[in-house]
């Protein structure tokens, strides 16, 4: 009696999977090959940004499954960078109120856009048109993945 054969992953040591198991699996791999579908019917990013194009783009390409709602609902920290400067600690030290900080950029120079400590777009400062006390950041660019 012949021998059954061996799977690539019993090759491997590698433990197996029961039935049960595999078809979770294959779900799983069934959903993220339709996240990855999804993701290239939407194409590339543009460098222009129209905020009308991203609604209605979200709008028909709108979470169809938990983990997707999951996954979008995920919170980030974006950051508008307006400059940065670099000092000796010995200057720092010396800070007191009052005291003024010179940054690396001049007023109406473009700003970084950060998500999560990485820069993805480009945008210049403007005030609010409903609230002019409070600040806003207009997306000029965006980076290329």
């Amino acid at each position: 009696m012949s021998e059954p054969e061996l799977s690539p992953l019993e090759d491997l040591g590698l433990p197996m999977v029961g039935e049960n198991e595999a078809d979770a699996l294959d779900d799983a791999l069934a959903e993220l090959q339709g996240v990855i579908d999804k993701d290239q019917e939407m194409g590339p990013l543009n460098d222009s940004f129209d905020p009308d194009d991203l609604a209605e783009s979200a709008a028909a390409h709108a979470p169809s499954s938990g983990l997707q709602d999951l996954v979008m609902s995920i919170p980030v920290q974006l950051d508008v960078v307006i400059g940065s400067a670099e000092m000796p600690v010995s200057e720092l030290m010396g800070m007191e109120a009052g005291s003024v900080v010179s940054l690396n950029r001049k007023i109406g120079e473009a700003v970084d856009i950060c998500v999560n400590g990485t820069k993805i777009a480009t945008g210049e400062i403007q005030s609010l048109e409903d609230d002019p006390s409070r600040l806003g950041v207009k997306i000029i660019s965006l980076e290329k993945s």
